[in-house]
């Protein structure tokens, strides 16, 4: 009876059927036979069946330039990291609605909270558009809640922020800053844009910029996903972000047993999106590419280096 219905994984000897307990019930009954649905679900425990989610598991191949560029992020973190130069994972995490909405998860309570029964934009108080930077070395989370649009600009300025209000405190007489990020979004490896606002923020600091992005299907593998936003949603996990404050509170009490620390701020800014550079604009980028896989790897240096020639 199950046969049909019935699936597995060979290697680990894990099965699955698409029938329920009831649907086999009543199965039963039409070749004459008589079994409650708990009877049913306690045999299919002891054959080894139980009930299962899909896993997020595959990628899309990656191929061998994904590969080499998978190690070569490795390796460009490992060396920051070894001497004590500053190395950042930056990304964007979902948008949130901000009101009286569910949010996924749940939490030990007395009685459940009464929250919207639709999720529209309409009915919120806005969104929250956040961006992470995560400092590799130390093991600390900054992230910045838009209340907008995920731009680069948006991006960069939550980079300078961090290192503003942190960074430069933190690596003093340092003159190169890592920076791996995913290769789409705010922060896509084809952005100018994301380039431009990079060179703007090289030229305040006087910052050298060697810049790494995870190849196309690999940002799961990014510090920040697993590191900083994973802990950020299993913190305000079923508590509904009702206002641009509490979303601010539960980023910075998230903490791990590793001593993740997380600091937030609320950026008002409206950014405008669908921006172009001019030609002229690309053109002054002191941009350079590295010899291995140039896309996905390159330095952008203070255009005052470009006196100093």
């Amino acid at each position: 009876m199950l046969q049909d219905a019935t699936l597995g994984d060979p290697v680990s000897g894990l099965k699955w059927t698409r029938k329920s307990p009831r649907k086999l019930v009543k199965a039963l009954r039409r070749k004459g036979l008589t079994a409650s649905h708990e009877t049913i679900r306690r045999l299919l425990e002891t054959l080894g069946y139980s009930l299962k989610v899909n896993r997020k598991r595959l990628g899309k191949r990656k191929g061998a330039d994904g590969d080499r560029q998978m190690r070569l992020v490795a390796r460009r973190r490992r060396a920051f990291l070894k001497v004590k130069k500053p190395a950042i994972s930056v990304d964007s995490k979902k948008k949130e609605l901000v009101g009286n909405f569910k949010n996924a998860g749940r939490t030990w309570r007395r009685e459940a909270l009464s929250v919207m029964a639709t999720d529209f934009l309409v009915d919120a108080d806005g969104k929250a558009v956040p961006y992470g930077v995560y400092d590799m070395a130390r093991n600390a989370g900054f992230v910045g809640i838009g209340v907008s649009h995920d731009t680069a600009e948006f991006a960069v300025n939550v980079i300078r922020a961090w290192w503003s209000q942190i960074g430069q405190r933190l690596y003093v007489g340092q003159s190169e800053l890592l920076i791996q990020a995913d290769s789409g979004g705010a922060n896509s490896y084809r952005s100018w844009l994301w380039k431009w606002e990079l060179q703007q923020f090289a030229d305040e600091t006087g910052l050298t910029l060697i810049v790494t992005h995870y190849p196309s299907g690999a940002s799961k593998w990014n510090w920040i996903e697993h590191r900083l936003f994973g802990p950020i949603t299993q913190n305000w996990a079923g508590q509904p972000l009702v206002n641009y404050e509490t979303t601010l509170k539960y980023i910075r009490a998230t903490k791990t047993d590793s001593g993740l620390c997380c600091r937030a701020y609320l950026d008002k800014t409206q950014y405008q999106t669908g921006k172009k550079l001019t030609q002229e604009q690309k053109d002054s980028i002191n941009l350079i590419p590295h010899r291995i896989l140039p896309k996905w790897n390159y330095t952008i240096k203070p255009r005052s280096a470009l006196c100093e020639k």
